[in-house]
């Protein structure tokens, strides 16, 4: 059986509101069946995740993640994605793993921030200056084209070098300040601990959370959770699973009712935004699933080339 080999030349065939509108009409199928596996050697991580969508497909994706490869002048995050046939199981493509999910992981937080944020925001944080990051600047800028962004990173070079590859995109030293004076703060770290505090922050905000993946990860801390109306892209891959919501449940900080709904919801009306003065937050889980909507999304727009 033939199949797809799909390299980072269908970047150029992609875009932000088709992705999010597959991500979308994804929802409406029968829910995915998910499974992730990791294995750990010290800081280095194996992650696996599996999804199967009736009427969608099969998808196997595998990742490794090294903290210290940047030293090395090599990239943090490698892997491989496959997609299957729903019919008869077949491999229809062998998809870049970088394409996949530079637009899965950026795609999950804008369509949340299409319906979350308030669509008046014109002051944008991006926290945390790599890969991530300046795919979030990508997506972002698509829906808030006429914001002004600021980035944020431990590393002030880092964030510098970052704001001089986009126009209206600038560097920001004060973490507190810039969150404060955000309308959206987008964060995507590696951090294990909180660095977006919920002291700073004001009503009418939409935070969104990305970096933390593994049980120990954190990028909120417990008074931001409690602080604000919570929305998750799934509950199978984030309630359980990533320190961001598995840490404070477990210490009864909030329950599993303090997360309103997640993208299956959508439909309902409950994932939504009730007035201009709450404060919303996301959980980008980034699960299987996503990445399978995002790998079908990819197949098509390069079969129809």
């Amino acid at each position: 059986m033939s199949f797809e080999v799909i390299g980072s030349e269908a970047d150029a065939l992609l875009s932000w509101d088709g992705l999010t509108d597959a991500i979308r009409a994804g929802h409406t199928l029968p829910a995915a069946e998910i499974d992730d596996t990791f294995l750990y050697r010290r800081d280095d991580t194996l992650l696996s995740r599996s999804a199967w969508i009736d009427g969608m497909g099969v998808l196997v994706k595998s990742a490794t993640i090294f903290p210290g490869n940047p030293a090395q002048g090599k990239a943090t995050v490698n892997g491989g994605v496959t997609l299957y046939s729903d019919r008869d199981g077949g491999l229809e493509a062998v998809i870049d793993f970088h394409l996949v999910t530079n637009w899965k992981t950026a795609g999950d937080s804008l369509l949340a921030a299409k319906i979350l944020a308030r669509p008046d925001s014109r002051k944008i944080l991006i926290v945390g200056s790599g890969t991530v990051g300046r795919n979030l600047r990508l997506a972002y800028g698509s829906a808030f084209p006429d914001a002004e962004f600021q980035v944020w990173s431990r590393t002030v070079k880092n964030a510098e070098a970052f704001a001089e590859g986009f126009d209206n995109t600038h560097a920001v030293a004060d973490l507190e300040v810039a969150v404060r004076g955000a309308d959206i703060v987008t964060s995507a770290t590696m951090s294990t601990d909180p660095v977006i505090e919920g002291a700073w922050l004001q009503p009418g905000q939409h935070v969104d959370l990305i970096g933390a993946y593994r049980p120990d990860m954190r990028e909120a801390d417990d008074e931001a959770l409690r602080k604000a109306r919570v929305f998750v892209d799934s509950r199978a891959t984030t309630l359980d699973h990533i320190g961001e919501l598995k840490i404070p449940i477990s210490q009864g900080v909030i329950d599993r009712g303090h997360v309103l709904a997640d993208y299956y919801d959508l439909d309902s009306g409950q994932f939504a935004r009730q007035s201009d003065d709450e404060i919303t937050l996301f959980k980008n889980g980034g699960g299987a699933h996503l990445d399978l909507m995002t790998s079908r999304y990819i197949l098509e727009a390069w079969r129809a080339r």
